[in-house]
């Protein structure tokens, strides 16, 4: 059979831009210095560069080119736009789009949550029993005329109908319309409209890429039958590919098969899926090359998969979303860096180059990749038990209901040019620490004027809560311009963990104590856990995560023991990203989350009883892992809940649900504070309940800030006279 597919693609690639364009245009946007024409004018700008950078790189066929993979925000939200799921009460909204996303006019925004285990966060849409469905094909149109103006013919890439589905949540009030009802219940309807919007494509695009990455985990397979068969089936469309990625699709596999769909493309980084033999003869993709990773890809062992796999074609394991966009000018990435390192790097245009070289050279039988293999059980290390841990910290006199936040204070221009003045010698380090004092002490003073219980030293040092331990522990690189796509405008650097990880001098230990000795109340010392370290780095391939994240639990547990020694009580690690790398099949769940929980508590349980362990999660489903989170043991667990509306239910120890959604610019008022610790009342006594914001406040400005923790900090004394 003659394949039309192009013989070398990409699923995706960054869109943030290469100098952060995006991002600096959405915070001018939002912030009133620009408008709306000027921010589109940005997205423009960055998909021409794009399409520009990777037809010079060799993705040169009609259809190579993926369009349609650009979001202002967030893709999944462009989704639920293009099938017309906009809530009622954010359409009369100034910018309806960017109220889904950051709240507007006293309306929060939609739930974010983590995209599948990456850290990449999407916008949940809603759909009910009611939800107007209608097809919105402006944006897919738009980009494939852009593009075909520039001389591309490109192939525009929809978020699969069944993965909108799983990912969406039920519209407030749906129960009411419909006893038992979930999204996917409105397949069929969806399916008309994915029918109109391949219909419109169909004029201007050979083929249509359709991501379903739900194929990888344990359910959808009669969902995928039902929708491909009927949009295979139907008289106006262009070819269909259907992506699947982030893990082995095999087991459904054989209900996409039935389906007369013309390709697909599937993950090969994990081995070659099963019955992908019931493909032959149409198109199949081989993503060969991670999308996940910055490692180089062995062209002997991709060559081999290829091969294996019968692929007609090369590209990505997924979108190029998750890694840096290029190496160019990341000579040099730190001081003490083997020289061989970025030989072994290929970011984002690394990777399309190696993509179109393996499409060159073809498909060689060979032996298969074998992961490597870690040494066994891990033994759990424990504290003494709850009850003699919460007696010995009694003495710390704490009220009932008390208030703390998550750890980072607003980063201001003026603290982020110190540090940049700082790293490239231009502020002599007293000078620059000098700087730092006089932060941690505005931030102390602001938050006893402000009447919070436990403190923090805001962390005016810190440029990131990875990236910060990772530039001071052995084994770790860095990059200077390596950003990558987190949600909307904000972007991480993820670190490089190349080698054996250790400590080689206390990291957090003097801020800390400073901190301390300007105040009498407690001021928690802020560390960043092992399993989050690791979660949001690109990790050596060459031994197994297990066992590295071992060896950042040993460097944690050194700070633990110097943050005690200098007199911290309460110590916060936390874990945002425990709920990140959960594998996406069940079946390989109990033996990730038992090395993860062992990871937390070899960092944590040398503490004494009288030391305050905390930890944190957040804009993760932690009611996924809620026995792992229990099993971490910390004394304290504070959890994202105002933007998600997570129920906290019965807890052994403290627990702080989030009254503050710290992603969005509204500033709660007291009674909606109120009402969410009085509903946290309901399952957990005083004695152990805290109050916190969802997260981190760096993202935010004093302004808000000030507004928000002044409410917050009212609304708990009001709740704290009635209970007493």
């Amino acid at each position: 059979m003659t394949h039309d597919f192009p013989a070398s693609t990409v699923l995706g690639y960054p869109r943030i831009g290469p100098d952060r364009e995006l991002k600096h245009a959405l915070e001018a946007y939002w912030a009133g210095r620009i408008d709306r024409a000027a921010l589109e004018e940005t997205g423009r700008s960055l998909r021409a560069g794009t399409w520009r950078r990777l037809h010079e790189l060799g993705l040169r066929e009609p259809g190579a080119l993926p369009s349609n993979t650009f979001s202002l925000y967030d893709h999944v939200l462009d989704a639920a736009a293009m099938v017309g799921a906009v809530p009622q009460r954010y359409r009369d909204a100034p910018d309806p789009y960017f109220a889904m996303a950051r709240g507007a006019d006293g309306v929060a925004p939609l739930r974010m949550t983590k995209w599948f285990d990456t850290n990449y966060h999407y916008i949940v849409p809603e759909i009910g029993p009611r939800t107007a469905l209608r097809a919105v094909p402006d944006k897919p149109l738009a980009e494939l005329r852009e593009a075909r103006e520039l001389g591309y013919a490109t192939r525009p890439v929809l978020l699969g109908p069944v993965t909108l589905l799983r990912l969406a949540q039920a519209a407030p009030g749906a129960s009411l319309c419909q006893t038992g009802f979930t999204p996917l219940d409105r397949l069929d309807d969806l399916l008309d409209v994915y029918g109109e919007l391949l219909s419109a494509l169909a004029e201007h695009a050979a083929w249509v890429q359709l991501d379903e990455p739900v194929l990888v985990t344990d359910g959808g397979s009669p969902a995928v039958r039902h929708a491909y068969r009927r949009l295979a089936g139907l008289s106006r469309r262009p070819k269909l590919l259907v992506a699947s990625y982030f893990g082995d699709a095999g087991d459904a596999l054989p209900a996409l098969a039935v389906a007369p769909v013309d390709g697909v493309a599937v993950d090969l980084t994990h081995g070659v899926p099963a019955h992908l033999e019931l493909f032959e003869g149409r198109t199949v993709v081989g993503g060969v090359v991670s999308g996940r990773n910055v490692w180089r890809t062995d062209p002997d062992a991709a060559r081999a998969l290829l091969a294996a796999s019968g692929a007609t074609a090369v590209g990505t394991s997924c979108s190029l979303l998750h890694v840096p966009y290029t190496l160019r000018g990341e000579e040099g990435l730190s001081s003490g860096l083997p020289s061989e390192l970025a030989s072994r790097l290929a970011f984002a245009e690394e990777k399309v180059a190696e993509v179109v070289a393996l499409a060159g050279l073809g498909p060689k039988p060979g032996p298969l990749p074998a992961p490597p293999r870690s040494a066994g059980p891990v033994r759990s290390e424990s504290r003494g038990a709850y009850e003699a841990r919460a007696a010995a910290q009694r003495d710390l006199g704490l009220p009932a209901l008390p208030v703390t936040t998550i750890g980072s204070f607003p980063q201001t221009g003026e603290l982020r040019a110190a540090r940049s003045a700082a790293a490239a010698g231009r502020l002599a380090p007293a000078e620059y620490e000098a700087r730092i004092e006089a932060e941690i002490a505005r931030v102390i003073g602001e938050q006893e004027r402000l009447g919070l219980d436990v403190l923090v030293h805001g962390e005016p040092e810190r440029n990131d809560m990875v990236q910060y331990f990772a530039e001071r522990l052995d084994g770790f690189a860095v990059t200077r311009n390596g950003w990558v796509q987190s949600y909307g405008s904000r972007c991480t650097r993820p670190p490089i963990l190349y080698g054996d990880v250790s400590r080689p001098a206390p990291i957090t230990v003097r801020w800390a104590a400073y901190a301390q000795s300007l105040t009498r109340r407690p001021v928690k010392g802020m560390l960043t856990g092992p399993v989050t370290i690791v979660a949001w780095s690109f990790v050596r391939d060459d031994r197994p995560l297990r066992d590295v994240t071992l060896q950042v639990a040993d460097a944690i547990r050194e700070e633990v023991t110097d943050l005690e020694a200098a007199g911290i009580r309460i110590i916060q690690v936390d874990e945002p990203a425990l709920r990140e790398l959960l594998p996406l099949r069940r079946e390989e769940r109990a033996e990730y989350l038992a090395w993860a929980v062992a990871a937390y508590r070899r960092a944590t349980s040398g503490a004494a009883d009288a030391t305050q362990i905390h930890t944190h999660l957040c804009y993760s489903d932690a009611g996924e892992v809620l026995e792992a989170i229990d099993a971490l043991d910390a004394d304290v667990t504070s959890i994202e809940a105002a933007r998600s509306g997570f129920a906290v239910g019965a807890f052994g120890r403290g627990i702080g649900p989030g009254v503050y959604d710290i992603h969005s610019p509204r500033v709660p008022d007291r009674e909606e504070i109120a009402a969410r610790l009085r509903a946290a009342l309901r399952a957990i006594p005083p004695a152990r309940l805290w109050v916190n914001p969802d997260c981190g406040l760096k993202t935010r400005t004093y302004e808000e800030v000030r507004a928000a923790l002044t409410n917050v900090v009212e609304a708990t004394r009001t709740l704290r006279e009635s209970i007493s």
